[in-house]
Protein backbone atom coordinates (compact mmCIF):
# COMPACT_ATOMS: atom_id res chain seq x y z
CA UNK A 1 0.00 0.00 0.00
CA UNK A 2 1.31 3.29 -1.12
CA UNK A 3 1.71 6.21 2.04
CA UNK A 4 -0.55 9.58 1.97
CA UNK A 5 2.56 11.51 1.18
CA UNK A 6 3.26 9.10 -2.61
CA UNK A 7 -0.42 9.74 -3.35
CA UNK A 8 -0.21 13.41 -2.70
CA UNK A 9 0.17 14.32 -7.09
CA UNK A 10 -3.22 12.00 -7.57
CA UNK A 11 -6.82 13.04 -7.36
CA UNK A 12 -9.48 10.89 -6.03
CA UNK A 13 -11.14 9.80 -9.74
CA UNK A 14 -7.50 8.55 -10.18
CA UNK A 15 -7.04 6.64 -6.03
CA UNK A 16 -10.55 5.18 -6.86
CA UNK A 17 -8.94 3.84 -10.56
CA UNK A 18 -5.98 2.93 -8.91
CA UNK A 19 -8.21 0.93 -6.31
CA UNK A 20 -11.04 -0.68 -8.78
CA UNK A 21 -8.05 -2.15 -11.02
CA UNK A 22 -6.47 -3.47 -7.66
CA UNK A 23 -9.60 -5.15 -6.86
CA UNK A 24 -10.13 -6.82 -10.38
CA UNK A 25 -7.09 -7.92 -10.86
CA UNK A 26 -6.22 -9.72 -7.44
CA UNK A 27 -5.74 -13.04 -6.84
CA UNK A 28 -8.71 -14.95 -6.01
CA UNK A 29 -7.04 -17.34 -4.10
CA UNK A 30 -5.04 -14.50 -1.99
CA UNK A 31 -7.72 -11.29 -2.09
CA UNK A 32 -6.96 -8.04 -0.68
CA UNK A 33 -7.65 -8.37 3.53
CA UNK A 34 -10.33 -6.42 4.46
CA UNK A 35 -7.53 -4.99 6.87
CA UNK A 36 -5.91 -3.56 3.69
CA UNK A 37 -8.89 -2.30 2.16
CA UNK A 38 -9.52 0.19 5.17
CA UNK A 39 -6.33 1.32 5.09
CA UNK A 40 -6.78 2.05 1.06
CA UNK A 41 -9.96 3.72 1.99
CA UNK A 42 -8.40 5.93 5.02
CA UNK A 43 -5.87 6.78 2.95
CA UNK A 44 -8.36 8.34 -0.13
CA UNK A 45 -9.87 10.33 2.56
CA UNK A 46 -6.35 11.46 3.97
CA UNK A 47 -5.72 12.67 0.16
CA UNK A 48 -9.01 14.55 0.35
CA UNK A 49 -8.63 16.16 3.59
CA UNK A 50 -4.84 17.53 2.66
CA UNK A 51 -5.87 18.82 -0.93
CA UNK A 52 -9.04 20.44 1.29
CA UNK A 53 -6.52 22.07 3.92
CA UNK A 54 -4.41 23.46 0.96
CA UNK A 55 -7.10 24.81 -0.62
CA UNK A 56 -8.46 26.50 2.07
CA UNK A 57 -4.87 27.80 3.35
CA UNK A 58 -4.07 29.08 -0.45
CA UNK A 59 -7.66 30.83 -0.28
CA UNK A 60 -6.85 31.98 3.48
CA UNK A 61 -3.34 33.27 2.26
CA UNK A 62 -5.13 35.88 -0.72
CA UNK A 63 -6.99 37.17 1.59
CA UNK A 64 -4.69 38.30 4.25
CA UNK A 65 -2.31 39.53 1.03
CA UNK A 66 -5.55 41.78 0.06
CA UNK A 67 -6.24 42.85 3.79
CA UNK A 68 -2.40 43.45 4.12
CA UNK A 69 -2.18 45.95 0.82
CA UNK A 70 -5.90 47.31 1.90
CA UNK A 71 -4.09 48.54 4.76
CA UNK A 72 -1.65 49.89 3.06
CA UNK A 73 -3.59 52.22 0.97
CA UNK A 74 -3.02 56.49 1.64
CA UNK A 75 0.27 55.38 3.58
CA UNK A 76 3.76 55.94 2.66
CA UNK A 77 6.08 53.26 1.75
CA UNK A 78 10.01 52.99 0.87
CA UNK A 79 10.20 49.87 -1.49
CA UNK A 80 12.55 48.69 -3.55
CA UNK A 81 11.72 49.74 -7.62
CA UNK A 82 10.83 46.83 -9.99
CA UNK A 83 14.01 47.06 -11.73
CA UNK A 84 16.27 47.69 -9.01
CA UNK A 85 18.53 50.40 -8.21
CA UNK A 86 18.06 52.62 -4.93
CA UNK A 87 14.56 52.70 -2.31
CA UNK A 88 11.78 54.81 -3.90
CA UNK A 89 9.07 55.80 -1.18
CA UNK A 90 5.93 57.27 -2.34
CA UNK A 91 2.06 56.96 -1.45
CA UNK A 92 0.07 53.64 -1.95
CA UNK A 93 -3.04 54.73 -4.12
CA UNK A 94 -4.82 51.44 -4.70
CA UNK A 95 -3.80 47.08 -4.27
CA UNK A 96 -4.61 45.47 -7.29
CA UNK A 97 -3.85 41.72 -8.99
CA UNK A 98 -1.25 41.34 -11.23
CA UNK A 99 -0.57 37.64 -12.68
CA UNK A 100 -2.09 36.37 -9.48
CA UNK A 101 -0.17 38.57 -6.95
CA UNK A 102 -1.15 41.05 -4.81
CA UNK A 103 0.77 44.32 -6.07
CA UNK A 104 0.83 48.09 -5.03
CA UNK A 105 0.03 51.27 -7.05
CA UNK A 106 2.83 53.67 -6.15
CA UNK A 107 3.20 56.63 -8.11
CA UNK A 108 3.48 55.12 -11.86
CA UNK A 109 5.50 51.67 -10.40
CA UNK A 110 3.42 48.41 -9.66
CA UNK A 111 5.34 47.28 -5.96
CA UNK A 112 5.15 43.28 -5.30
CA UNK A 113 4.37 43.44 -1.40
CA UNK A 114 7.63 41.58 -0.51
CA UNK A 115 9.44 44.59 -2.21
CA UNK A 116 8.35 47.16 0.94
CA UNK A 117 11.20 47.82 3.27
CA UNK A 118 9.56 50.29 4.87
CA UNK A 119 5.58 51.87 5.93
CA UNK A 120 4.73 55.39 7.61
CA UNK A 121 1.40 57.30 8.12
Amino acid sequence: MASAGALSGINTDQFLQLLVAQLQNQDPLDPVSDRDFINQLATLNTVQGIQSLNANFAEMLKLQQLSQGADLIGKTVTYAPPGGGDPRTGTVASVSVQDGAFVLDVGTDRVALAQIQNVTS
